[in-house]
């Protein structure tokens, strides 16, 4: 199965473009919504966070999200010890469920690709760009958070220039109509090559 990574910083429109795809019939792993879902679901998980955060990373069972977004952004090895606890079973749950897809290939879309080496599983490299104003107004907007939370993400995160010297395909995430143009010439050439 042809694995596609979708990638690009926060409030680019990642959501936005894998919905696109989606449209074209081509599944869709958001691999931040399944980490949630396993956060929450996965004892193993549950009990390693606990023991790295204390007992206020869970809350009536649930993940305290607003608590674990404050620890990891004031210490960055928190941050890195959550990613290795958390990496390793969203990538063996992602494997999990290419196998049971039936499509010419699979998106797999998620933030820190790049960051994290999982790009290298990849057999092309899609990243979504959009000027930083807007990113920080959609993702004010999305998630009533402030400014300085969304500058401190975007720190964290690399470059788009970075991103985009390892990429096969670049999205400039602008308008919406020119963006479905460049997801459909995308899709089209990625069916051509695999075919």
């Amino acid at each position: 199965m042809i694995v596609v990574g979708l990638t690009g910083g926060i409030g680019s429109g990642k959501t936005t473009v894998a919905k696109l795809f989606y449209e074209l019939g081509i599944p869709i792993y958001i691999a931040d919504l399944e980490a949630k879902k396993l956060m929450n679901r996965s004892k193993i998980i549950k009990r390693k966070l606990i023991e790295l955060f204390g007992t206020k990373a869970y809350l009536k069972g649930t993940l305290n999200k607003p608590y674990l977004a404050d620890q990891i952004f004031n210490d960055q090895s928190l941050l890195q010890k959550m990613n290795a606890i958390i990496h390793p079973k969203v990538g063996a749950h992602f494997k999990r469920w290419v196998r049971k897809q039936d499509a010419p290939y699979v998106i797999k879309e998620a933030a820190i690709l790049f960051e994290n080496g999982t790009y290298l599983n990849c057999d092309y490299m899609i990243t979504v760009t959009a000027l930083e104003q807007d990113r920080i107004k959609w993702v004010m907007k999305r998630d009533n958070t402030s400014k300085k939370k969304i500058q401190a993400i975007i720190k964290n995160q690399w470059t788009d220039d970075k991103k985009m010297a390892l990429s096969d395909f670049i999205i400039k995430n602008i308008e919406l109509s020119k963006t479905k143009k460049q997801v459909d010439k995308i899709h089209r050439k990625i069916l051509e090559d695999i075919q």
